[in-house]
């Protein structure tokens, strides 16, 4: 029987394994992701992070995403974080400025003190048909960007209003007044498979604190609420900023910790920074 070797690493409790296919070879299988993916039988993830060889001579290296159900996903941020510092642990490469091949974009990194790896996350999807949302299927759409998106069994009085933004994948960011009253359990999994989410959405929920200090929780679309999401922050940040709420530098705290997050504004790429841990190696049989 084969094995393939793997790492184990995780960004703000948001774990993954990380499988290099640069010097091994194995081709994914959903099935197989998914059986890996369990928490109880399995190596247990929230996301598969695969390093490739570069698909053409502009980028250093190839990132695909899979998640613990064996969908794949099209970006995660705090798991190019992890690719990164994975890289440079592995002497795969000595520089500290890489960029990687996602599946519909370029993401620059550049590994800083300690742990702390930044991400060049490029410029925000704005445009509801970028991200990609669909207005004719939600209901109201306000001036400010934010769509009210009816769901069966939510409290007619208080339909959950979301602005939609991609982050090279869908999020759906919906501000809260209380974060630890959030009903990220119940809405989460109603407004990721929302039809107006046709390739469904990350769902944020977001307390403005200050105008320099975010509090969120996610339901990431495949995996469930995450300990942290790197693309959710994104998504955060540049929504709370384009309502008005906070300054072009914050800290976004999520249940497993905290990250900054710069966004100068629309056209402007979004910059996050944050830790990276390696848990363990190992491997698995084929």
């Amino acid at each position: 029987m084969s094995t393939l070797a793997f790492t184990k690493m995780h960004g703000l409790g948001n774990d993954f394994m990380v499988l290099d296919l640069v010097t091994q070879q194995w081709t994914p299988e959903p099935e197989l992701i998914a059986r890996w993916g369990d928490r109880h039988t399995g190596v247990g993830f929230d996301q598969l992070l695969i390093l490739a060889p570069p698909p053409h001579p502009d980028v250093d290296f190839e990132y695909r995403v899979y998640n613990s159900d064996g969908s794949s996903a099209e970006q995660c941020g705090n798991g190019i974080r992890c690719v990164a510092r994975y890289v440079f642990q592995n002497q795969l490469s000595a520089r500290a400025e890489l960029k990687f091949q996602a599946s519909n974009s370029v993401l620059r990194t550049r590994l800083k003190e300690g742990s702390q790896v930044e991400v060049d996350m490029g410029p925000p999807g704005l445009e509801p048909a970028g991200v990609p949302f669909d207005p004719a299927l939600a209901g109201t759409a306000h001036d400010d960007g934010t769509f009210d998106l009816p769901v069966d069994g939510a409290d007619p009085d208080a339909t959950p209003r979301v602005m939609p933004v991609s982050i090279g994948n869908p999020h759906g960011v919906m501000l809260v007044e209380n974060i630890a009253e959030a009903p990220v359990s119940e809405l989460g999994p109603m407004l990721t498979a929302h039809p107006a989410f046709p390739e469904q959405a990350n769902i944020g929920f977001a307390q403005v604190v200050d105008a320099s200090f975010l509090r969120l929780r996610v339901h990431e679309r495949g995996a469930g609420e995450t300990r942290a999401c790197g693309t959710g922050a994104c998504a955060a940040m540049v929504a709370a900023r384009r309502l008005g709420h906070i300054n072009d530098k914050v800290k976004v705290s999520l249940p497993g910790g905290k990250v900054k997050i710069g966004w100068a504004g629309e056209g402007s790429p979004v910059m996050m920074t944050g830790p990276t841990a390696r848990v363990f190696d190992g491997e698995v049989n084929l």
